[in-house]
């Protein structure tokens, strides 16, 4: 069994920018030592990322607070996460969940056994989105998120995340 690890958006705007919290702050080191516990080809990550025209999508109308602005400091991934994702495939996305990063697990779950685990930001938006899109595209697939390397916009709404992921039957560890 294969067990590939996903790395959410560690994107500078959500750990220490524009849209950054404490909590993001504090799973740096926890994300870091996840990544290194797998093998590199097994690692993939996703990065928001968003065009000088934001404020005009429909994101950007329901949170007008320009973010991983393609290019921007704030869109790079922070820089000793960065660094251990050399050989990670890296997908970029225009809104919360990665139909492209589905798309291509789904195909290696086709000829392959795998189980995946998520960490990374935010735990109610990216993080929730990009599991349930998984689990929807691929219902017998084992889908772990490791709550210790998540953090959501607030603490109340990181946990009521994992909350929907439990009742979605996603595994959802250390929390």
């Amino acid at each position: 069994m294969r067990k590939i690890l996903i790395v959410i958006d560690m994107q500078n705007d959500f750990i220490d920018a524009a849209l950054g919290t404490k909590e993001a702050l504090g799973i740096v080191e926890a994300v870091k030592e996840k990544i290194r516990s797998y093998p590199a080809a097994d690692v993939i990550a996703t990065m928001d990322t968003h065009h000088e025209d934001y404020i005009r999508t429909q994101e950007g109308k329901y949170l007008p607070v320009p973010h991983c602005i393609r290019g921007s400091d704030g869109w790079r991934i922070r820089p000793e996460i960065e660094e251990l994702l050399h050989d990670a495939k890296i997908y970029e996305k225009p809104t919360f969940g990665s139909t492209a990063m589905a798309e291509d697990l789904k195909k290696l779950a086709e000829t392959e056994a795998i189980e995946l685990e998520l960490i990374g930001l935010c735990t109610d938006i990216c993080v929730v989105s990009n599991a349930l899109l998984l689990k929807a595209v691929m219902p017998e697939v084992k889908i772990s998120v490791d709550a210790a390397c998540c953090a959501g916009v607030t603490p109340e709404k990181h946990l009521a995340a994992l909350e929907t992921m439990r009742s979605c039957q996603i595994q959802v560890l250390n929390g």
